[in-house]
């Protein structure tokens, strides 16, 4: 079927396509990820140049071909025009971008993709939020979403939650989350199970993240030492889980 549609999204790339037009990769409530082509938008007198910008949020109208998508209109709610001023910003906002255009897929539904996204960038600009914090907090949010997110409740291996009186516990991603010290020991003589050491307060905090709304997701803060835990068991989860080095990932290594 062909035809108009309007849909809600975020653009997450946004690519040039010969002299004039654009290529846009939008995330979408209703569809996933789509492709649509904003013809004529790197003139500087056409009405799609804004919302043909990354970060641009609001109702797309497209026309539907029988192979790809058309931009006819754009209602566009929120530019993130302040993520723009500063260039950290800019970098942890295409990170999450390009991490949500990997994660995300094509005509699938992507309303809490699309809203945690949302919530990030909105946190992304307050500066009283540690960045590298609300970094980890999408993206274990984000595995959640997906259905890929560490178990940090009980053990994974023999389901005991007695071990969250522990002052720490064993953070496997090979077995996909914590386990508690006996279990632990059982698989100290296989050599290749990876696995860093957390705290308890690492641990609620991935409960936190985990379990709390999504209004009410970047409304605190941690010390040094627990951002410090939950980055390195983030990093080797998403490593084991996802697999994936996004690019953008080399810029955000320098601050």
């Amino acid at each position: 079927m062909t035809g108009q549609i309007k849909l809600t999204g975020m653009v997450l790339v946004s690519m040039p396509v010969g002299d004039y037009d654009r290529r846009l990769t939008i995330v979408t409530k209703e569809r996933g990820k789509i492709s649509a082509f904003a013809k004529g938008s790197r003139k500087p007198t056409s009405p799609l140049l804004g919302c043909s910008q990354p970060f641009s949020f609001g109702e797309f109208t497209l026309y539907e071909g029988k192979s790809s998508y058309n931009v006819v209109s754009a209602d566009i709610s929120n530019y993130f025009a302040e993520l723009r001023n500063d260039v950290e910003s800019i970098y942890y906002a295409m990170y999450f971008c390009e991490f949500t255009c990997y994660m995300t897929k094509e005509n699938l539904e992507a309303g809490e993709p699309l809203k945690l996204l949302y919530m990030t960038l909105r946190a992304l600009s307050k500066p009283s939020l540690h960045k590298k914090l609300v970094r980890r907090i999408f993206e274990l949010r984000f595995l959640a979403v997906n259905g890929e997110m560490p178990q940090v409740e009980n053990c994974v291996l023999c389901g005991r939650e007695e071990m969250l009186n522990a002052p720490k516990g064993w953070f496997s991603p090979s077995e996909g989350g914590i386990c508690c010290e006996e279990c632990r020991r059982k698989r100290m003589q296989e050599p290749e199970r990876d696995g860093v050491w957390i705290s308890t307060s690492t641990i609620y905090t991935m409960q936190y993240i985990l379990a709390t709304p999504l209004e009410k997701l970047f409304t605190f803060a941690v010390s040094e030492e627990v951002l410090a835990e939950l980055t390195g068991a983030l990093e080797q989860f998403l490593a084991k889980h996802v697999g994936h080095k996004m690019k953008s990932e080399e810029m955000l290594e320098i601050f």
